[in-house]
């Protein structure tokens, strides 16, 4: 029997001037918009995956604030699922001159509506989902999550 095991991705939510933080990025050869997301790296904790990932990929420091919800996905072409834990915060200290990672061909501030314009190069509908239920005002304490780590190697 094969055990089902899920891609664990994080997701940065940032809103500046009613505009949230997106970056263009390239995959499977084409280029859709998408929060600063990736996955988690062994021994990382969600926290520090989602201020790395926001940082490598925008160049902007993340602070997280709350966490706006756990989203499970299933991509409909390659059958690949992920469970996504998408957090809001805010960004400072832009280091223009920062290399961001392959594939991202730019770093964008767009509005809701925006996004919903161009809803066909939107990487996954978590991407809207994220974003609305961020604007509903949904927000539970970082205090829920929790990092235990293990120094008996197992």
């Amino acid at each position: 029997m094969m055990i089902w095991k899920p891609h664990v991705t994080v997701a940065a939510i940032a809103e500046k001037d009613d505009k949230f933080l997106i970056v263009e990025e390239q995959v499977d050869g084409d280029f859709v918009y998408n929060q600063p997301a990736g996955h988690l790296d062994s021994g990382e904790s969600l926290i520090e995956a989602v201020i790395r990932e926001t940082f490598e990929e925008t160049a902007w420091t993340f602070q997280p604030e709350a966490l706006v919800g756990i989203q499970l996905w299933r991509h409909p072409v390659h059958s690949e699922s992920y469970l996504r834990f998408s957090f809001c915060g805010s960004c400072y200290d832009h280091q223009s001159q920062q290399a961001l990672d392959k594939g991202i061909r730019q770093v964008l501030w767009l509005s809701r509506d925006e996004l919903m314009d161009n809803n066909h190069k939107l990487r996954s509908p978590m991407v809207m989902r994220t974003i609305d239920d961020y604007l509903e005002g949904r927000r539970y304490s970082l205090d829920i999550l929790e990092h235990i780590a293990s120094d008996i190697g197992i």
